[in-house]
């Protein structure tokens, strides 16, 4: 349903300790109480996807909503994340500029050649819409989960949602009504994430101090936490990361998002 745009705009003034406390009330969320979103809830939650900025005014994004419960099932089991089958609702955030190329050969123009340009705006649009449609949800009582999963099994999660070239998986996102105890979580020291004029390298006391900071958020079956093991498991060398590296690599190319890839074949 389409609603008209307001004439006036409601101010959206809040103090900066209710903005505060919104955002402190934020949790991950994986485990969720069996209950149906209403669809006006629904509706609501899509509308703030659908409101958040874009690059080019041309929303780079397309949402796959999971309502099958087969359907359910497989992308959990290929993501590695059970409660896509648990929870109100589940979607796969896409990156789609194959949308964008089709409305410029509708109007008879000659879509360009911008593969990385795809994959830079593309995600960023993936990645404000969806945060929009967490955003939305929480506001309404609901939490949810990011699910970087999506690049488990890449090339068969596209095949499992029939992903044409030029649409990609950025992650995958979970919503409901939490059914279970979250802590707080940490971040980083501000001063390790704002730079001033021009970005500032952290010495190596002030990342160890932030690697204190952020221990507890590793912390698991009330062991304590060590955040650089934990890092170290994705991002370190043989970690899940360079596995992934190999899968979305392949996958940007079958989906023809791999820079370069123009050039090479002219040159063969």
């Amino acid at each position: 349903m389409t609603v008209a745009p307001p004439h006036d705009p409601p101010t959206r003034h809040q103090t900066a300790e209710q903005v505060r406390a919104f955002f402190d009330a934020h949790r991950t969320v994986r485990h969720y109480k069996p209950v149906a979103m209403p669809p006006d809830h629904l509706g609501a939650i899509l509308h703030a996807a659908q409101r958040a900025p874009t690059d080019a005014t041309a929303q780079l994004y397309s949402f796959i909503r999971l309502k099958d419960a087969g359907v359910r099932e497989r992308v959990a089991a290929l993501t590695t994340n059970a409660h896509i089958a648990q929870a109100s609702e589940s979607f796969v955030v896409c990156l789609d500029v194959r949308r964008t190329r089709r409305v410029l050969e509708a109007a008879g123009h000659v879509p360009g050649e911008w593969p990385a340009i795809a994959v830079h705006f593309g995600i960023g649009d993936a990645a404000l819409a969806g945060q929009n449609m967490l955003l939305a949800a929480e506001m309404l009582g609901y939490q949810g989960c990011w699910i970087g999963g999506v690049m488990n099994n890449l090339e068969a999660l596209i095949e499992e949602l029939r992903l044409p070239e030029g649409v990609l998986p950025y992650a995958a996102l979970t919503i409901g009504v939490s059914d279970e105890p979250t802590p707080y979580r940490p971040r980083l020291p501000r001063e390790l994430v704002v730079h001033e004029d021009a970005y500032r390298d952290a010495d190596e006391g002030e990342l160890r101090g932030a690697t204190e900071v952020m221990n507890p958020i590793a912390a698991r079956q009330g062991q304590p936490g060590d955040w650089a093991r934990l890092l170290r498991a994705y991002f370190g060398q043989g970690g899940s990361m360079e596995e992934r590296e190999l899968g979305l690599v392949a996958a940007l190319g079958r989906q023809g998002l791999r820079a370069g890839d123009r050039q090479r074949r002219e040159e063969e």
